[in-house]
């Protein structure tokens, strides 16, 4: 069943829960439809994973719900405030144990699959989506202990950063995929770049499946695909075998 009230998406088949996303955001509804389809989605349904999404504004204390000032110091933008921020995070905190509070973040280390990898194996985990230009240091100082970036590039706010976090994560728990195989022969796991792959027909347009993948001598088979991987590794992102 899928409950959509007051910016939270809980999707649950069964009562054990293997993973616990909570998001914190000043945007919750711009994160909800990617949790509403596909694998994601299915992932909730079978009860392997819950994703809740709170709006900071909730823990404002100032009548205008408001989350941002001014920078001391002076400089554009403006800047989240520290107390509501706080206020969420330690209201989370206090009904659960969090293995990581991640702020998403230019500054933070690039999303990586092993990164995604180790995230995969935690229970409960905070996401904290940076906007405007920032937040209070002392949020950082005082809950941050992860700060990851989605790439060298700055977008409007962590809440697309955090969907695209969630995603590489879920994905791999276990039950997620119909195969699970196909999780570990991705891109980037065992720092090799996927090999070129083929499906029916054998012939199309002149071009047609190397013959070895219609072989069935499944050794040989392991062999070139290994090979190739290496390859496209090696022409596109060298610096993976280093």
């Amino acid at each position: 069943m899928i409950i959509d009230c007051n910016s939270s998406l809980i999707i649950h088949h069964s009562s054990f829960i293997i993973m616990r996303i909570d998001i914190i955001s000043v945007l919750p509804e711009l994160m909800e439809s990617p949790f509403q389809t596909s694998i994601l989605k299915r992932a909730m349904e079978k009860g392997l994973a819950e994703v809740h999404f709170h709006n900071v504004r909730d823990w404002s204390t100032n009548k205008h719900r408001k989350v941002d000032d001014e920078p001391y110091g002076g400089g554009a933008g403006m800047i989240m405030t520290v107390e509501p921020l706080d206020n969420c995070i330690s209201d989370l905190k206090s009904q659960r144990d969090y293995d990581e509070i991640i702020y998403l973040t230019p500054e933070g280390e690039t999303l990586n699959q092993r990164i995604a990898n180790t995230l995969s194996i935690k229970k409960n985990l905070i996401f904290l989506c940076g906007h405007y230009k920032g937040v209070d240091q002392r949020v950082r100082d005082l809950h941050i202990t992860n700060e990851i970036s989605i790439g060298d590039y700055v977008l409007t706010g962590g809440e697309l950063a955090a969907c695209v976090l969630a995603d590489s994560v879920i994905r791999l728990l276990p039950g997620v995929l119909n195969d699970e195989q196909s999780a570990l022969t991705d891109s980037f796991q065992d720092n090799l770049l996927s090999p070129p792959i083929y499906t029916r027909p054998e012939t199309y347009k002149g071009l047609s499946v190397p013959k070895i993948l219609l072989s069935g001598n499944t050794s040989a088979i392991e062999d070139w695909l290994h090979d190739e991987a290496v390859r496209v590794t090696k022409e596109r992102r060298p610096d993976l075998l280093e």
